[in-house]
């Protein structure tokens, strides 16, 4: 009697087991689908937009630059 009592908590305790198993190999495409998509959305952020003043600005200073040394010769 005491032999099928053990063996019954066996089973029970080894189905939890195989129960905690399954659910962490499908916990691990879930996390993987939740880190997607956040990257996703870090990924598509919009980000301030960055004015061509500065770079446009320091172009024609060279080319002022430029065209007064080759006109002096």
């Amino acid at each position: 009697m005491v032999n099928l009592l053990i063996s019954w908590l066996r089973s029970r305790v080894r189905g939890k087991e195989v129960g905690m198993a399954a659910l962490a190999w499908l916990l691990i495409p879930l996390v993987a689908a939740i880190a997607a998509g956040l990257w996703g959305v870090w990924a598509n952020r919009t980000r301030g937009t960055r004015s061509d003043g500065p770079e446009l600005d320091g172009y024609a200073r060279f080319r002022e630059a430029m065209e007064r040394s080759t006109s002096g010769t």
